[in-house]
């Protein structure tokens, strides 16, 4: 049994993380959060507890007996990286073995792109920060679980997950003119979606793994192009699937000329969606023109025996026999 402590317990994500990591009631969770405890899902061999994640010392004590520390809390939610770092901090503190940050979603792309989503710029300080402070030895093991798109945007507006929410992130394959949106002369530039179970999946497996856990932590379920989705999508449900491409000088300068539903992500507040609504395309269209929703592959090297569900039998599931 392994005892793990969830940061941003509440999280879309982070809940259905923790629905896998208690199946067969072989592992303890501590599931950390800001608002009441009791208005998350109660189930055996999950603790919720409040933290106010300012206060090292709190934390500390949480994290005595813990093994494993996972941080959900989304990082435009800790634009100054206070959290981050205080979770780290508190865990070495507390002789946590092993940590993984606010990562679930870029590649080793970022970096060359940040500037177009500085959203995700606190993901990148604090891969610093971990690395700076195990340069000289290792004082607390970690990995940086990245996992490009989640698989089921892609369906949207299907619902077919629990607790994360599906938006469209320009794969409009349910309507009745279906069509993909992405980036002239990148429609055959590849892009990894890995499906939210499957997220949860490899956390629970990494957590169990014996072996010393990567630094790069790159879960790469599907490897595959706009072009190769809209083939795929084609053939199953029998019908044309457009490709509606924007200009990429159009989107480096952050100008959105292709007609994209509203981002929904929760992260977002209502009252700035609409302000939000080209940055925040044109940074995702971006990022993958140039490869920064590429992930590598190092939890599938380590895990050869998982079987990760593909985009074909995804979306034969939702449009199989339609």
């Amino acid at each position: 049994m392994v005892k793990i402590a969830i940061a941003g317990a509440g999280s879309a994500l982070a809940l259905e993380v923790i629905d896998k990591l208690v199946e067969g009631q072989q592992h303890e969770v501590l599931a950390l959060v800001r608002k009441d405890p009791a208005q998350y899902p109660q189930q055996q061999g999950v603790t919720w507890a409040r933290a106010s994640f300012d206060d090292k010392a709190e934390l500390v004590e949480y994290f005595k007996g813990v093994e494993v520390v996972l941080n959900f809390i989304v990082v435009n939610n800790d634009p100054e990286n206070t959290v981050g770092k205080l979770l780290i901090d508190a865990a070495v503190e507390a002789g946590v073995k092993r940590f993984a940050p606010s990562e679930w979603a870029m590649g080793q792309k970022l970096a060359d792109i940040i500037d177009k989503v500085p959203w995700y710029k606190s993901k990148l300080a604090i891969q610093r920060y971990l690395a700076e402070i195990n340069k000289d030895k290792k004082v607390i093991e970690y990995t940086l679980f990245q996992v490009g798109q989640f698989l089921e945007y892609i369906g949207y507006p299907h619902q077919p997950l629990k607790h994360v929410p599906i938006f469209s992130i320009g794969y409009m394959l349910e309507d009745e003119q279906p069509r993909i949106v992405s980036t002239r002369g990148r429609e055959d530039e590849p892009l990894v979606f890995t499906s939210v179970g499957d997220i949860a999946g490899v956390v629970r497996r990494a957590v169990e793994y014996e072996g010393e856990w990567p630094v790069i932590g790159g879960v790469a379920g599907n490897k595959i192009s706009p072009r190769q989705v809209q083939k795929i999508v084609e053939r199953i449900r029998g019908k044309p699937v457009a490709l509606d491409l924007a200009e990429e000088a159009d989107i480096e300068a952050g100008i959105l000329k292709v007609d994209v539903p509203p981002l929904t992500h929760p992260s977002i507040p209502e009252d700035q969606r609409e302000a939000f609504h080209a940055p925040g395309w044109t940074g995702i269209l971006y990022a993958a023109a140039k490869g920064a929703w590429v992930v590598s592959d190092e939890w599938n090297k380590l895990l050869p025996d998982y079987k990760f569900l593909s985009v074909e039998e995804f979306a034969q599931k939702l449009w199989g026999q339609k």
